[in-house]
């Protein structure tokens, strides 16, 4: 697989993915993805996208029920 930012060499890995949200932080150190040998782009497949999107969804629902007042 070849990067399409800077035509390098992807090779499976892991990667880390942060996101800032609805009040919260939410951190993965490490989820599978495709990772860029020269420039350090990531990819994550589409079954970790989907995994990612649904903690997000489950987590929006508790932020939620946490700040309300």
């Amino acid at each position: 697989m070849e990067c399409m930012y800077c035509k390098g060499k992807m090779e499976r890995g892991a990667a880390p993915f942060h996101i800032d949200r609805n009040g919260y932080h939410l951190v993965f150190d490490k989820v599978l993805a495709f990772v860029c040998q020269q420039c350090g782009e990531v990819y994550f497949e589409e079954p970790q996208v989907d995994s990612i999107q649904a903690a997000i969804r489950a987590i929006d629902v508790q932020a939620k029920r946490i700040a309300s007042v």
